[in-house]
């Protein structure tokens, strides 16, 4: 299956409300993808969160997965603009659908859109 990853707090916005990823690249990719919690923590995401998009119940920046696979959601489109407000980059990726995984799954991400083995997903459980 495929995969993205995401720093947090970005990865933890999908399945809180985000739909548009942004990227500096595009993707003929559509349909379902797993969602990668990298393991980086982007503390200005995170005050952009809270004090710009208003998420004010966030957790702590020590409560964040990182360095798993954390759910599934769909990249139904790559535009390159959109009235969602969290439109913002060069592209958008369209996404729709999410669903976190009761488990995160600890795994390595990769930079892009990458596979991820079909047999680490058996028991990966929404």
């Amino acid at each position: 299956m495929k995969c993205l990853s995401l720093t947090e707090p970005m990865a933890w916005a999908i399945f809180h409300g985000k739909d548009i990823e942004n990227r500096t690249w595009p993707t003929s990719y559509r349909g379902r993808i797993i969602i990668h919690a990298a393991q980086s923590f982007n503390m200005e995401h995170y005050r952009w969160l809270r004090d710009d998009i208003g998420i004010f119940l966030l957790p702590q920046p020590t409560e964040f997965v990182q360095g798993a696979l954390i759910g599934e959601v769909d990249i139904m489109d790559c535009v390159t603009s959109h009235g969602s407000r969290w439109f913002f980059g060069t592209y958008g990726f369209v996404l729709a659908n999410a669903v976190v995984y009761e488990k995160p799954i600890p795994y390595k991400g990769q930079r892009k859109i990458f596979n991820v083995p079909d047999e680490l997903m058996k028991g990966a459980k929404p």
